[in-house]
């Protein structure tokens, strides 16, 4: 079966789009109605515990990504029976993990009071707390998490998304009235329950009307078996990576300068992620696609393909780093306060960490449709090494501003250019020098771009609202003209153009 890849990416994108705005608008009403009704330090808690569980989910070892991975090929070749048996498997070692996280958070209950520096609101109970956080993530793999693999290997996210929407809006909408009318931080977590039974048991259902062919029977080949142990094994690696980039981030300044520190990082990292997340959504969209076309396509073709997205990506990725330069801090201090502010260093930080991540998304798309983790074993172990080491060398030193350095150097040595090197070398076998080149320029580009209308924004006069408007039209006018000038007569430019027209269009 040769998916309709135009056709998903589009709902893909749409549904995406939809979602993301008001996952990021809600949780951002969330957010703040707990600094304002309960204090930072709430805001802080949950950032840690968040770090905890996700931590411990690595127990999941990227189950799910290889098994949707080993999906891509039966799914083109029609093999009901085979994508059968990989839905059963899937169901079987979901179950398995849930027990493991609830185990392994049961014996870190005892250490919670060290993973926090100083003090915490004194009328929450933390081994409590930390137990409902706890339900809330083995839900979350117990509930029918398997059939959610059947909408990403039929790139059908927009079904998820929608699902989503509504669940997640809803728990959203309830948890700011009780944040608002109750201040009651349990209710708070609970509410969180009961979105993931519903979001959980919604996608089961659709997943029933949709695929009924796909039922859990069947076995999976040794064969098999074991190339999902090496990709597992691969995965592994790369979660600890990924995890360790902001979950531990949280737990040393939890650590060293306790939970208000640990809270306004937080804030700034969530302004990042959402700015990143609407990125993503295109990222996102496309994986399922790029599985099926390097299962029916030619290197050559997926080769330029790559390019012509990695390029539109680039723009998209530039245009959005301006935003973050221009309006970070005007827009933290009408949010939070000028109390909550941190040095102007910290969101050019942000912004060039935001950037590097986003260098490295398109080729992450074509490295997980060739299920090359377990490839990327060694380069992804000395990320997190280097990682953990300047984490603890860093925000020692310089705080905030050092743990962000200490993610933003592995991220470009090892995260970029040596995954990189590894899709080059184990699937296209050429053309990386080309591609670190286009990169560099897509990076000297943005980099002039942002301190053009960096400069222009630091002579707006006025301040509060008028003020910030005043930013946001530079950042929405200017970027766009100047890459135009830039880039217009560029092939990498007139053929990317045209290549996105007719998928639009088409």
């Amino acid at each position: 079966m040769k998916l309709k890849r135009a056709k998903n990416a589009k709902k893909n994108i749409l549904a995406g789009t939809v979602n993301k705005i008001c996952m990021i608008l809600l949780p951002f009403a969330v957010q703040t109605a707990m600094i304002r009704s309960m204090g930072a330090e709430y805001n802080g808690l949950k950032g840690v515990f968040n770090s905890i569980l996700q931590v411990l989910s690595l127990a999941e070892l990227g189950v799910g990504s290889a098994l949707v991975f080993g999906m891509y090929k039966p799914i083109a070749d029609d093999d009901i029976e085979a994508v059968c048996a990989l839905l059963g498997l899937y169901k079987k070692i979901y179950r398995w993990i849930g027990v493991f996280i609830l185990v392994a958070g049961c014996l870190i209950l005892p250490f919670l009071p060290y993973l926090i520096k100083g003090s915490y609101p004194p009328q929450v109970n933390l081994t409590a707390l930390f137990f409902l956080y706890l339900i809330n993530t083995i839900l979350s793999y117990w509930l029918y998490a398997y059939k959610s693999s059947l909408f990403h290997a039929f790139q059908r996210y927009d079904v998820i998304n929608y699902i989503s929407l509504v669940t997640q809006g809803l728990c959203y909408l309830v948890q700011i009235f009780i944040l608002v009318k109750f201040h009651n931080y349990y209710f708070y977590v609970g509410a969180a329950i009961l979105a993931t039974v519903g979001n959980n048991v919604l996608i089961s259902y659709q997943a029933d009307r949709m695929f009924p062919q796909y039922q859990c029977r069947g076995t999976v080949s040794g064969e098999f078996i074991t190339d999902l142990k090496n990709k597992v094994k691969g995965l592994l690696i790369t979660k600890l990576c990924n995890i360790s980039r902001n979950s531990l981030d949280n737990l040393f300044l939890s650590a060293f300068f306790g939970l208000r520190l640990t809270g306004m990082y937080n804030n700034y990292y969530y302004i990042m992620t959402s700015v990143s997340g609407m990125l993503s959504i295109l990222s996102g969209s496309l994986l399922a696609g790029v599985g099926n076309s390097i299962a029916s396509e030619p290197v050559e073709k997926n080769y330029e393909d790559m390019r012509k997205l990695n390029f539109i990506y680039m723009l998209m990725s530039g245009w959005g780093a301006v935003f973050m330069v221009c309006l970070y801090q005007p827009f933290m201090e009408l949010w939070v306060g000028k109390s909550f502010l941190m040095p102007d260093s910290v969101p050019v930080l942000f912004t060039l960490y935001f950037y590097i991540m986003k260098m490295g998304d398109i080729r992450a798309v074509y490295s997980d449709a060739n299920g090359l983790w377990w490839e990327n074993r060694y380069r992804t172990m000395i990320e997190t090494v280097l990682n953990l080491v300047l984490n603890y060398l860093l925000v020692q030193a310089w705080g905030v501003e050092g743990v962000v350095i200490a993610t933003i150097l592995p991220l470009f040595l090892f995260g970029f250019i040596g995954s990189s090197a590894v899709l080059f070398r184990e699937y296209f076998q050429s053309g990386l020098p080309q591609f670190l080149k286009e990169h560099a320029v897509y990076f000297g580009v943005t980099f002039f771009v942002c301190c053009v209308a960096y400069g222009i924004c630091g002579k707006v006069a006025c301040g509060g609202i008028e003020g910030f408007l005043m930013r946001v039209a530079v950042c929405m006018f200017l970027p766009p003209a100047l890459f135009y000038l830039i880039y217009h007569k560029q092939k990498i430019f007139q053929i990317s153009v045209q290549w996105l027209l007719l998928r639009i269009r088409g």
